[in-house]
């Protein structure tokens, strides 16, 4: 085994670059561990964790560490590293050639037209950027996970009082004025504004629409916590009146997991007093699902809402082995809206994210004979390795364990996320997976998140998914109960819906 650990001094990338990188070079033959990431207290702890010595770095160090079989495998991995850095450069560029700013201060005086600052820097550090940001006169956007929620609050109050707003922390998906930022589909333009405390949530809505012909103007990330009561809807409730003012917002609608009872008290007061109607999309038992909700956007812009498309699996019947039911997803609002439909349809349901602490379970937790649902893109998998949207490895393993015929999963759910942003073909890289998996008895089921602007091409994945044995919706909602269904028998045919094949 050949082990390679490069340390350069005072180079920063960005923690998407960073994980697109590493995700590039894991592909080589031979690679079997890449870590590109800044030298922080936690990149430095995962490094030993996976078997490297503890670098000599900072958090302002970029640090590159690969294991393979062969020396030529490490130095086609850091090749690989190095070119994707080098093109995330020359994309960016420099301004005109003078030297890039090293402050955020600076880089506002630069670009004083600029509104928005996004903040992609490793929690820690996450608040003196945003703060500084603030106080420039920006909106900031948090990308950065790991931010104390002390944090937070004073992020949020400190952008109130300079009528300023913040998304985030942990902002993965928003779009303003029709532009995306972060993990963000390809919507067409229209008359709608969403408020998120949710990313993955935020991308089925704007799809679900996309996909009735309904365009989408603002996506307001405003992080998953702000609706909890240690943040109070801070971020949601200066959002609303800000999307009330703008003449070409038609509907405003709130997608978030179940809130904190008072806090959506309030949220439900700040939409009664906006004069653009709001829907409420807050996902838990007894309420509407995102399907439902987008349904209901359609119906207040008086609009037909078309029923999302599916696709049939190719080459064999739709039935499932014995066994439990397993959800595998890449972000907590659709994890907790399939694991509503499951328990109302199976019983009850283990999760990393169950909010009942006698069903929640640790994401390696053996849990033999159980249904079994995971949020793969929860912080505890995430840290110092590539979001399952980046690099749907973590998915493909899960679906071959499930494959294991002795004990194995019934079912399988799982959602494929698309968009800028996004591995660039996931369903190539969970076919073999998928297929291993319908082998051995199980019956699949996918949920494709995505629009046909997405740059994956959204029938060319639903084809592949499909070839591989999967069923394939466009609605979580109806995916996850499509699996239900499967596993008990009680039909392989989603009544209402349009397939993709005939």
């Amino acid at each position: 085994m050949t082990e390679t650990v490069r340390i350069e001094r005072g180079r920063y990338h960005d923690s998407v670059t960073l994980m697109r990188a590493s995700a590039a070079a894991r592909d080589i033959p031979g690679v079997e561990t890449v870590i590109a990431a800044m030298g922080t207290e936690l990149n430095r702890d995962l490094l030993v964790q996976v078997g490297f010595a503890e670098p000599d770095a900072t958090p302002d160090d970029l640090v590159v560490a690969v294991s393979a079989d062969s020396p030529a495998s490490a130095e086609a991995a850091v090749a690989a590293i190095d070119r994707q850095l080098a093109e995330r450069g020359a994309s960016v560029g420099s301004d005109r050639g003078r030297t890039a700013p090293r402050t955020v201060e600076s880089a506002a005086a630069r670009a004083p037209d600029a509104g928005v600052v996004v903040v992609s820097v490793p929690g820690p550090h996450a608040y003196v950027e945003a703060m500084a940001a603030l106080r420039a006169g920006r909106h900031v956007m948090v990308f950065s996970d790991g931010v104390d929620v002390a944090a937070e609050v004073a992020l949020k109050r400190e952008a109130t009082a300079l009528g300023r707003l913040v998304m985030g922390p942990d902002c993965g998906t928003a779009i303003l004025d029709g532009v995306g930022l972060g993990f963000a589909n390809a919507v067409i333009p229209g008359p709608v504004a969403l408020v998120a405390a949710s990313g993955t949530g935020a991308q089925q809505m704007c799809c679900l629409l996309d996909g009735a012909g309904i365009g989408v103007r603002h996506v307001i990330g405003v992080g998953g916590r702000d609706l909890l009561s240690d943040v109070g809807g801070v971020s949601t409730l200066a959002a609303l009146p800000a999307l009330d003012d703008d003449p070409a917002v038609g509907v405003i609608g709130v997608v978030s997991k179940p809130p904190d009872p008072g806090v959506a008290e309030a949220v439900i007061a700040a939409a009664g007093r906006c004069r653009t109607p709001v829907v409420l999309a807050l996902v838990g038992p007894g309420r509407p699902t995102l399907t439902e909700a987008a349904a209901e956007i359609a119906a207040a812009l008086g609009s037909p809402f078309t029923e999302p498309q599916w696709w049939r699996a190719s080459g064999r019947p739709v039935s499932a082995r014995p066994g439990p039911a397993l959800g595998l997803f890449s972000g907590g609002t659709n994890a907790a809206e399939a694991l509503v439909v499951l328990e109302e349809r199976l019983g009850p349901v283990r999760s990393n994210v169950h909010p009942d602490p006698s069903r929640r379970i640790g994401p390696f937790d053996p849990a033999s004979g159980a249904h079994v649902l995971l949020d793969l893109g929860d912080d505890e998998l995430t840290a110092g390795r590539p979001h399952p949207m980046i690099d749907p490895a973590i998915v493909a393993d899960r679906v071959r364990a499930a494959a294991d015929a002795d004990g194995g999963a019934g079912v399988v759910l799982l959602d494929v996320v698309l968009g800028h942003g996004a591995h660039p073909d996931p369903a190539a890289e969970l076919a073999p997976a998928l297929s291993t998996a319908g082998a051995a008895g199980a019956a699949i089921v996918a949920v494709l998140i995505g629009t046909a602007g997405d740059p994956q091409g959204l029938d060319r994945q639903a084809r592949a998914l499909a070839d591989a044995g999967a069923i394939v919706h466009r609605s979580n909602a109806r995916g996850a109960e499509q699996a239900a269904a499967v596993l008990t028998g009680t039909g392989a045919e989603p009544v209402g819906t349009r397939s993709g094949r005939s």
